[in-house]
């Protein structure tokens, strides 16, 4: 497991992350798309690592797809596409950066690898998980298979790659009657 302290002292090493209400004015631009929900005195502390990561960001070649409940940080001030899941998944396929930095849960970054297996995409927190991800896992498909031989296995979209993969086809809820609708089976 990653400690945050050593993560914070590589950090400190390289970028100058002290809270600076000069920055922070310095940034007023990216604060100002943030301002209703995070005071200025707020934006000096993370100010700085907005900063950084966005300099990360250019010299890495990656570009930033942050879920719709990111913190104003990351989703006002260093996101470059923000959406839900199926829209991130989307964007995905038509970004030409190198690196795809998926800030959201494991299935959404799996989704973004499996549309872009030649691009490196780094998921910002491990940790990160989804209960309705977590709820199915192929071996539970392959229980109801068992189960239910010859019955289509639809899964949502917002599932695991193990899952999608264990799967017949995935849908989404704009979709989902339709497709099971067209499927020849009871």
């Amino acid at each position: 497991m990653l400690d945050l302290t050593d993560i914070r002292g590589t950090l400190r090493a390289h970028y100058d992350l002290e809270p600076s209400l000069a920055l922070a004015e310095a940034m007023s631009d990216i604060h100002a798309r943030m301002g209703r929900v995070m005071p200025m005195v707020d934006w000096a502390i993370h100010a700085p690592y907005v900063r950084a990561i966005n300099e990360l960001q250019r010299q890495r070649n990656a570009v930033v797809l942050a879920h719709n409940y990111m913190t104003p940080q990351i989703y006002h001030g260093i996101a470059d596409v923000v959406g839900d899941s199926l829209h991130l998944a989307i964007k995905a396929t038509e970004v030409e950066a190198d690196v795809i930095v998926q800030c959201g849960v494991h299935f959404m970054a799996e989704t973004s690898k499996i549309l872009n297996p030649q691009k490196t995409v780094l998921m910002p927190d491990m940790e990160a998980g989804c209960s309705l991800a977590e709820s199915i896992t192929a071996a539970g498909i392959a229980e109801m298979r068992a189960r239910y031989p010859g019955a289509p296995v639809v899964s949502y979209v917002n599932t695991t790659a193990e899952v999608k993969a264990a799967s017949d086809i995935c849908c989404t809820s704009a979709n989902a009657v339709q497709i099971v609708s067209a499927m020849e089976s009871d």
